[in-house]
């Protein structure tokens, strides 16, 4: 019965007080809309590899190394590391080596169809991790060498739909065919480890410790097993794998699965990784905005104390004590945020598709199921109404009665600075809000457009599919050079920008000319002698490839500046290196020095770089090509006629060498977007909040306005009297969130390799907008004031 009076007297306290229901409802509605969609996003950021029945079972085998002068931290691994670690510690069931690089070309009617995401792996990879078989068993899918395993989706491009895949054959142009010997479900999104097809490594696949190029996952016997067999592994590394690393400081980490995609930061990550400092900022941002929120609900109870005084008074003389009081103001509080709850299911639905784009995920309103969602949103709602309502029904039902009937609140010193200190904490979450909006995205326009070395404007690439085109590469670069709309044609073993060039040891000769005992790893990139010229990489000093010196091609090599500092070379030219790879043959003579480019985003340092010629045909797997600047469409229109009539068969998947760059910071623009869509409603929200604020204090001034109008008050001065305090109080808060905003926004640039400066300036211009619109805000509020007839003012009781 007292529940249900006091949801009527809410209810009819909201309906005759509309624009204070309106700003309550409105920034509760808005902030639990924000925390719910940013609830689905921390969700599935967390829920990858968890499908995997063996999650807790499955680590990552990573490699750290340091060495004076440089690091090199990876998640490859080499082809022995497997079969070493399930041989030495019984911790271990099995182990799987995977081979990423895999992408190919598929016959497809009289055309082919490019498949990027073709792995290759030992057959163990289907009994370790957890795939839904369609067809086949994961037993025995991969133990003919000849045998593919594809996804539901690729079985569909290729054959259509059909009643089984089983035993169809798939042809790859210039390699052997594959037998389909299972179909899986397409790999869920929430998996750091996709692919539409995986092939099995060969069974005598292996290599040198030091070349890397491989991922390596261990599936233990028991969960438990993780921590004795990190307490043994460094240990047996140090006696087995250092001195084949020939690394001063050598660590092999175990990563566990389910930590991979938040935890991990590696070089030549097997797919883009988020991070758990984004989680912990989006979380914040949640709070952040429903803080907002229940702020401004908070300070507009409590500010309408004055109004609510003789209503408090009545209910008192009809026996009404402290605790109904109290039920009743948190019931009117739950009551709002139920309202707002609501209201938040239709925005959350709203704004999905968008959400969805900005995030690059495919979340949908009901991921935790339709019952349990609407439940959990009426729980969160009457949560958050009854922590909203807790302190203004200790403030309001403490008034007493005979000074209530009067209509006298009491001292409210104690309320009035709280209110003051919640209107401060709630605009330093702003200020540091807009700071750090600013700062991702100077940092964003930073990484887009320094200089990485080399012109990556107008650069196309492509991958040569056609094995036995590859030897044409001399005709193809002579026949595109014919047309002026092609300024440049260059060979290259791999596409720069795609964080996937491997490491390699090197044994180099140091300024005592003698050769080293230790190794250098390095990053080796196979190009043919119009490399530089095409890319507009500089030569710092000896000479580049030369076509008509043969002897080049088992000779001579290029570093960069980056491998010379970190070997402490005086002088880099006439030096000898010699490739693990290829310990049987002649040490190769560095013959010149180039300056630093990226071969990665600007997340990553440069790493050191040995550029070689093409040891054989085979390696010219990658065409550069410039385009004339301003005929994009024509010289696209030529470089694929041409390549056409070389390769009729076959259609070349053309990649812009500036987008292959852009999407390594794809993540950052999406937190950049996110970061702004939120600073944007935690500003509109508080800005809402002091509106209100500012209209009760204008209300509570009606009759002092009116006598300072009629003592010859200008406008001005009326806006000041309004406005004055509150500018205080942001000034305040600009104050405490600048210092804080420098500390916090620090910590986030640290994980760029390469950053901007932050400059004081960036936040002072975030408390001056801060300023700005919150002086907006008050002054059209204080105009409104202002210019209401002193008569009509000082008519107002």
């Amino acid at each position: 019965m007292m529940l249900t009076n006091n949801l009527r007297a809410a209810y009819r306290n909201l309906k005759r007080h509309k624009i204070y229901a309106f700003i309550n409802v409105f920034g509760l509605s808005v902030s639990l809309a924000a925390c719910w969609l940013i609830v689905l996003y921390i969700r599935d950021e967390w829920s990858y590899d968890r499908f995997n029945e063996n999650a807790d079972r499955i680590v990552r085998v990573a490699q750290h190394q340091s060495w004076e002068g440089g690091n090199m931290h990876i998640a490859l691994t080499s082809a022995p590391f497997a079969s070493a670690l399930k041989q030495n510690f019984p911790q271990i069931e099995d182990a799987v080596r995977i081979d990423a690089e895999g992408g190919d070309l598929i016959a497809l009617g009289n055309g082919t169809l490019r498949v990027n995401d073709i792995i290759s792996a030992d057959p163990s990879l289907l009994t370790i991790f957890s795939y839904d078989f369609l067809e086949g068993a994961s037993a025995t899918a991969l133990a003919d060498p000849q045998s593919i395993v594809i996804t539901e989706s690729l079985a569909h491009k290729l054959f259509g739909s059909r009643d089984s895949y089983m035993n169809q054959t798939i042809d790859f142009p210039g390699n052997s065919p594959a037998r389909v010997s299972a179909v899986i479900a397409d790999i869920p999104a929430n998996s750091h480890l996709r692919f539409s097809a995986v092939r099995p490594l060969p069974a005598n696949y292996s290599g040198s410790w030091q070349n890397a190029s491989i991922y390596t996952y261990l599936l233990l016997k028991s969960p438990a097993s993780l921590t004795s067999l990190r307490a043994q592994l460094p240990a047996w590394v140090r006696a087995n794998i250092q001195k084949e690393m020939h690394a001063p400081v050598y660590q092999v980490e175990l990563q566990p699965l389910t930590s991979i995609h938040l935890q991990s930061n590696l070089g030549y990550e097997i797919s883009p990784n988020s991070s758990l400092s984004r989680i912990y900022i989006f979380s914040a941002i949640a709070l952040l905005i429903l803080f907002i929120a229940i702020i401004n609900y908070v300070n507009l109870a409590t500010a309408r104390a004055s109004a609510r005084v003789k209503e408090i008074g009545v209910r008192k003389t009809m026996g009404s004590g402290k605790l109904q009081l109290a039920f009743l103001f948190i019931t009117e509080a739950a009551l709002v945020t139920l309202l707002a709850g609501l209201t938040a299911l239709v925005l959350v639905r709203l704004a999905m598709p968008v959400f969805n784009q900005l995030t690059g995920k495919t979340l949908s309103i009901w991921r935790f199921g339709f019952i349990p969602s609407i439940l959990f949103i009426i729980l969160f709602s009457i949560v958050v109404g009854g922590i909203s309502g807790i302190y203004p029904a200790l403030v309001l039902s403490r008034f007493q009665t005979i000074p209530a009937l009067k209509g006298n609140t009491g001292k409210m010193g104690g309320t009035v600075f709280f209110r003051k200190s919640l209107l401060v904490l709630q605009f330093v979450i702003t200020v540091f809000m807009i700071s750090a909006s600013l700062i991702i995205y100077r940092q964003l326009r930073y990484v887009s457009r320094a200089d990485p070395g080399f012109n990556k404007d107008q650069m196309v690439t492509f991958h040569i599919d056609n094995r036995s085109l590859r030897a044409q590469i001399p005709v193809i670069k002579a026949k595109l050079l014919q047309n002026p709309l092609i300024e440049g044609v260059a060979v290259a073993g791999n596409p720069i920008g795609n964080n996937d060039l491997g490491t390699i040891g090197y044994y180099y000769e140091n300024n005592q000319r003698a050769m080293s005992q230790q190794t250098k790893a390095v990053q080796e990139l196979i190009i043919d002698a119009d490399y530089l010229g095409t890319m507009q990489i500089r030569l710092k000093e000896g000479r580049n490839f030369s076509d008509s010196m043969k002897a080049d091609q088992v000779d001579a090599v290029l570093v960069n500046e980056t491998l010379v500092k970190e070997l402490g070379w005086t002088n880099a030219l006439g030096k000898k290196m010699l490739s693990v790879n290829n310990r049987d043959q002649q040490p190769k003579t560095v013959v010149g020095v180039i300056r630093d480019f990226h071969t990665y985003s600007f997340q990553h340092k440069v790493e050191p770089l040995v550029l070689v010629l093409p040891p054989n045909t085979k390696e010219q797997d990658n065409l550069y090509v410039r385009l004339a600047k301003g005929k994009t469409t024509e010289a696209m229109a030529y470089l694929s006629e041409t390549y056409k009539g070389f390769d009729p068969g076959n259609s070349a998947d053309y990649h812009f060498l500036d987008q292959n760059f852009a999407h390594q910071y794809a993540a950052e623009q999406r937190q950049g977007n996110l970061a702004l869509l939120f600073t944007v409603l935690a500003m509109i929200l508080s800005l809402v909040g002091l509106f209100g604020l500012v209209s009760f204090t204008a209300k509570q001034l009606t009759k002092e306005i009116g006598i300072r109008k009629v003592l010859g008050a200008s406008l001005f001065n009326i806006v000041r009297l309004i406005s004055g305090n509150y500018m205080k109080l942001i000034a305040i808060a600009a104050c405490i969130a600048l210092p804080l905003s420098w500390v916090i926004m620090n910590s986030w640039l640290s994980d760029f390799a390469y950053r901007i400066p932050l400059q004081i300036g960036v936040f002072l211009l975030a408390g001056c907008l801060s300023a700005l619109l919150a002086l907006l805000t008050l002054g059209i509020q204080g105009v409104k004031a202002g210019s209401v007839s002193p008569i009509q003012s000082l008519r107002s009781e």
